[in-house]
């Protein structure tokens, strides 16, 4: 068996998600291969997991390589974290936008930022397909981190020709959230069922032995005092729509048209506590953070104790129980990304949706969950056109559908009027140009446009807008006097989680 590693450079996930992999007695066997763009981060992320192999005594040598296809060669699953165009990229995503009044706390899903950040990781991801084709071994299955998931996901499936499950974590987030505000310590002492669309969806079920507490969710939030304060939005939802929410308060207010489309109210929605609350590119703010320090302070990371292979430092991260099943054949259940062919009866069949799903030697099934309530349909029934429309622009580099996107995605339309999307999308692809390949002729295009507006007095000026909730990214300097959060915080798959 061999398993790789795309965007291996990433060292919040793969250190974590290795470690839950080589926690299993029975996956230390397998061939091991990572690969990405960058040698330097290649580098120092292999090493560390390399150190943390050979302390813990498993006989396990990492091929690492900036070819892909030489790391695919043979795999049976292949994992990626991608960020294709890196931190740069991700900066356009959020700063244009906001020239325009649009204001998002993470923009990698929906939103501009997040249909934009589908173009770069499609086209890249489509370039992986082909080649797992090629060189794979038969049936890989890929199992899909990156966002914007559900995009990645619904493209790789439906042009990119390889069997794709897109993995989060927000769900499982959410859960342990519910536990402790109705008074369960572990989210394991309750029974979910969640649907929807990733990052839009809904805890339909919430059972203590049989027992139904959904109801009970509302009442228990508005009297807590910390997740009254930090969930607002989510909460509103739930008295509007009748369910909870599985994402947080800062990525689900920037996927509704309600909460971020008036600066003056945006305060009044979200929290500053954390940036997962809602702050104005919060989520970019923390990846520049993060990597900062990771470069800087990586010398004493080699210093610390290795990861134990025990199974006390495994995480929740769907991935390596999905591995361990399929090869052990012990059952394993989780909600993941795929294609719906009528899980949710009143969402297209050919979208990804959200789903419970069950796992063991046999493959993965997904049970039918039957109709999403009216309204929550009707919520996720949107995000599905937008991104409808966002896959394939990607795969056919088509900026009239790219735009017709961004012009129907909920919170760019609140805030923006058709010119303005027209002319956002135009920058946002000129900015990009070097990750997207698949507009070469479009971009050409948009520069010639974008030279005539300025000449003819047509040209929309950018509003001087840098955020209703701004919060400037901080030094090496003074990111050391919290050190051991910042190590936290580079390290961990889920940086919402780390207080």
């Amino acid at each position: 068996m061999k398993i790789c590693f795309i965007g291996a450079g990433s060292l919040g996930f793969t250190r974590q998600l290795f470690t839950d992999l080589m926690s299993v007695p029975e996956l230390r066997g397998a061939d091991i291969a990572f690969t990405d763009i960058s040698q330097r981060n290649l580098d120092m992320v292999t090493a560390l997991c390399q150190r943390d192999l050979d302390e813990n005594g498993v006989p396990v040598k990492i091929l690492a390589t900036t070819d892909r296809r030489v790391a695919f060669e043979g795999a049976n699953y292949v994992f990626d974290a991608v960020r294709v165009g890196g931190l740069t990229a991700f900066e356009t995503d959020v700063e244009i936008p906001l020239r325009y009044g649009v204001d998002q706390c993470v923009g990698d899903t929906l939103c501009i930022g997040g249909i934009l950040y589908g173009q770069r990781v499609i086209a890249q991801m489509l370039a992986f397909c082909k080649d797992m084709r090629a060189v794979c071994a038969p049936g890989v299955l890929h199992l899909n981190y990156s966002n914007p998931n559900a995009m990645v996901t619904w493209a790789c499936n439906e042009f990119g020709g390889v069997n794709t499950v897109g993995l989060c974590h927000g769900e499982m987030h959410g859960e342990q959230q519910i536990a402790e505000a109705l008074g369960f310590k572990d989210r394991k002492e309750l029974d979910f069922i969640c649907a929807g669309l990733n990052h839009q969806t809904w805890y339909l079920s919430v059972k203590h032995k049989g027992v139904e507490l959904k109801d009970r969710i509302l009442d228990a939030y508005q009297k807590n005092e910390k997740l009254s304060r930090e969930e607002k939005v989510r909460i509103d939802m739930l008295k509007r729509f009748g369910h909870y929410s599985t994402e947080s308060n800062g990525h689900l207010s920037e996927y509704l048209a309600w909460y971020r489309k008036r600066p003056c109210e945006i305060t009044d929605w979200i929290d500053m506590g954390s940036w997962i609350n809602g702050e104005t590119g919060g989520y970019l703010r923390v990846c520049r953070e993060g990597r900062d320090w990771f470069e800087t302070d990586y010398p004493n990371w080699l210093k610390e104790p290795a990861k134990k292979y025990d199974g006390s430092a495994r995480g929740m991260e769907h991935g390596s129980y999905i591995v361990e099943s399929l090869e052990t054949g012990r059952p394993y259940r989780g909600h993941f990304n795929v294609v719906n062919r009528g899980a949710i009866e009143n969402l297209p069949n050919d979208c990804v949706v959200e789903v419970p799903c069950y796992v063991d030697g046999n493959g993965i099934s997904v049970p039918k969950v039957g109709p999403l309530p009216d309204g929550c349909a009707a919520v996720c029934a949107q995000s599905v056109w937008v991104q409808r429309l966002a896959v394939k622009a990607a795969v056919a580099g088509d900026a009239q559908l790219l735009k017709q996107a961004a012009l129907l995605d909920p919170l760019t339309g609140a805030v923006c009027n058709p010119p303005e999307v027209w002319q956002m999308v135009d920058e946002m692809l000129i900015a990009q140009e070097a990750w997207l390949p698949q507009y070469g002729a479009e971009i050409v295009s948009a520069k010639a446009r974008m030279e005539q507006a300025k000449a003819d007095g047509s040209w929309i000026a950018p509003r001087d807008y840098h955020g209703a909730a701004r919060l400037q990214a901080r030094t090496v300097e003074e990111m050391s006097q919290d050190a051991e959060k910042m190590r936290r915080l580079a390290s961990a798959a889920a940086k919402e989680k780390v207080e």
